[in-house]
This record gives C-alpha cells, sequence and structure tokens, in this order.
C-alpha cells in the first residue's frame, strides 16, 4: 500500500496546490486536505475533509485514514487571513500543538514536513552575512507571524524527541514569490509608490512559488530528516527589486516606516507587521548549502528569477504612470503629516 498524506492549510492557495501536487505522485495512494473552510481552487483528487487543527477532531482524521505522512502548511501569516491576530495566533501556535499531539499518539504517522519560514532569524544591524541553519538569532522575532513560526518549530522539536521513530523535515522558506502567489511581499511591489527606509537597502532572497512546493513534495515523500533553509541562488536589493517591478521609491525617515506600515493596513494597501518593516530596514540572508548538500533539492528559479516571474506575471515591468505615483505619494505624505504630528506630540516615543 502507498503512503496516505495528510495536508494541512488546503483552503490557501500554497496549502491546495500542494494537496494537487501530491494527488500526482504516483506513490501516494490516497491525500487528504483538511481547513476550516472548503479550497477555493482545484486540490485534484485530494479528499477534503472539514476539521479545525485546533480541535482534538483531527486526531480522529489522522487515525481513521492511518495517515502516514503530514505536511503542515496551515500556520497563516497574516491577521486578515485569519480574522485578527488573536485568532492567527490560535490557529498557528494551538493549531500546530493539537496536529503534533495527534501526530504523537498516532501508531500510523511516520513522518512529518513542517512549512516553516527564515523569519524565525529576525532581522537587525548585526545579523551575519547569511544564517545557517545551526546560527541562533541576533534578534529573536517580537511579533506576528514570525514570533509565531519560532514558536511552532519549539513545539516540532519536542515532538521529535518524543517520537524520535517519526521523521521530522523542517524547512525554512525566503519569502515566496511567483506568478500567482499572494503575500504581504507581493502586495508591497506592487504599490505605485514603495515607502523604503531612508539610508537602508534591505538584502532580499525569494523563492519560486514552483519551487518550494516541490522542495515540500520531495520532503513528503521520502524521508530527509533534519532543518534546512530553501531560497533561490543570490540576493536582490531592495533598490534593485524596486526597479525591476517598475515602481517609484518612497523614500521615509526610520521613525515614520512603522507608521506607514500601519498606514497601509488601514487603507488594505498591504499587510505589515513591525517584523516585516524589520525586514525591510536590515533585511536577511541565509545560506543554502545544507538545502543542497544533505536534502539534494535544487530550485530551478535563482532569487532574481523568481521575482522576475512574479513582475512578467502582474505586468509590473511597465513605467509607473506618474499621475498614480503622484496619487500614492499625496496618500501616504497625507498619513505620515498625521502620524507625525502624534510622533512629535508623545515625544518620540511611537517610533
Amino acid at each position: 500500500m502507498g503512503q496516505v498524506v495528510l495536508v494541512t492549510g488546503v483552503s490557501r492557495y500554497l496549502g491546495g496546490r500542494m494537496a494537487r501536487l501530491l494527488t500526482e505522485d504516483p506513490s501516494i495512494d490516497r491525500v487528504i486536505g483538511v481547513d476550516v473552510i472548503p479550497p477555493r481552487a482545484d486540490i485534484g483528487r485530494a479528499e477534503f475533509v472539514r476539521a479545525d487543527i485546533r480541535n482534538p477532531i483531527i486526531a480522529k482524521v489522522i487515525n481513521a485514514a492511518s495517515v502516514d505522512t503530514v505536511v503542515h502548511m496551515g500556520v497563516i501569516a497574516t491577521p486578515v487571513q485569519a480574522g485578527g491576530r488573536m485568532s492567527m495566533k490560535e490557529i498557528n501556535v494551538i493549531g500546530t500543538m493539537q496536529l503534533l499531539a495527534a501526530c504523537q499518539k498516532s501508531p500510523s504517522v511516520r513522518r512529518l514536513v513542517v512549512k516553516s519560514t527564515t523569519s524565525v532569524y529576525g532581522a537587525g544591524p548585526r545579523d551575519p552575512a547569511m544564517f545557517a541553519e545551526e546560527i541562533e538569532p541576533r534578534h529573536s522575532p517580537s511579533s506576528g507571524w514570525a514570533k509565531d513560526s519560532v514558536e511552532v518549530e519549539a513545539y516540532v522539536r519536542g515532538f521529535a524527541r518524543r517520537r524520535p521513530d517519526v521523521t521530522v523535515t523542517t524547512l525554512r522558506f525566503a519569502n515566496f514569490i511567483g506568478p500567482s502567489v499572494q503575500t504581504p511581499m507581493t502586495s508591497y511591489f506592487s504599490l505605485p509608490a514603495v515607502p523604503v527606509v531612508m539610508g537602508y537597502d534591505a538584502r532580499l532572497q525569494f523563492v519560486h512559488e514552483d519551487d518550494g512546493l516541490r522542495a515540500i513534495h520531495e520532503a513528503a515523500a521520502e524521508d530527509k530528516p533534519g532543518l534546512y533553509n530553501v531560497a533561490g541562488d543570490g540576493i536582490l536589493l531592495l533598490s534593485q527589486a524596486i526597479r525591476l517591478a517598475g515602481r517609484a521609491p518612497f523614500p521615509l525617515l526610520p521613525p515614520l516606516i512603522g507608521l506607514a506600515g500601519r498606514a497601509m493596513i488601514s487603507t488594505g494597501l498591504a499587510d505589515f507587521s513591525p517584523e516585516q518593516v524589520r525586514f525591510l530596514t536590515y533585511g536577511r540572508g541565509v545560506d543554502t548549502t545544507r538545502m543542497r548538500e544533505v536534502l539534494g533539492f535544487e530550485p530551478e528559479y535563482t532569487t532574481q528569477e523568481a521575482f522576475e516571474s512574479f513582475v512578467a506575471a502582474r505586468g509590473l515591468n511597465r513605467i509607473v504612470h506618474p499621475d498614480r505615483v503622484r496619487s500614492a505619494e499625496q496618500a501616504l505624505s497625507s498619513v505620515m503629516t498625521s502620524g507625525m504630528s502624534s510622533f512629535v506630540a508623545s515625544g518620540g516615543s511611537g517610533a
């Protein structure tokens, strides 16, 4: 009998694509996709089960189907996707705890693959040029998805100690990008005028959505235990990415970039957390030697090629019309003016 794979988070784009991709693997007999709402996209032959991973019912789903491989893609990146920060925290952390508890009790589970993020390294002025997997963060994330991911990884390590018979693979991905995936970064680079921190030029890495899904597939198909950074070759400076996207930079003083992030959230322009703002200030690079030499995975797209595929698919490489730039700059300036007044009135404590 072939594998029985359970995939979490299938109502979202990457989770749904992952479920469909796994159904195309002849070595896998059955794919079960779980989420609290039905998937909007086609998940192929995968069976959808409406289940909340925060609820112990997930254990019944795993046991009833004799699931042997669990692919955890149910960690949510933005509060908007979850209906608020509290709900996001519950899904990400409490949901992972319940899922791991179900896996721990299940005699059939033999493999666990966890989609994580390089955001767990944080971002700061004293960071190394490249983070290898064993390097501890210099500036641990203090909020949002990045902080949740740190906690998720801690619970996964605890599970691995309690169930040494289960092969556990944790993949720390650089920012996903590509023709179709929607993330805070794709929203950011789609703005006509892109807020940047004056005096900084962050180093960026990306992984193409196809490469990321292929890496997860390979980890789900055969035993690849361990922790791996996954990113396309090379580094792209923020200024280079903005030029490639045909956008106009909107330089802001460091105290104001946080206000810009909150403004974009409140107006629905983009979803920005404080950790995302730090990333766009200092950037981050990760070493992918272990990905190649141990995981045996080679991305097809470099960081720049992945970004260019996003630009081409969204039609962003055209010069932005000056009226759109002026309109975006005026909107940001208006928000910044009111924000600066509050900042000065508070004596600068809002930075």
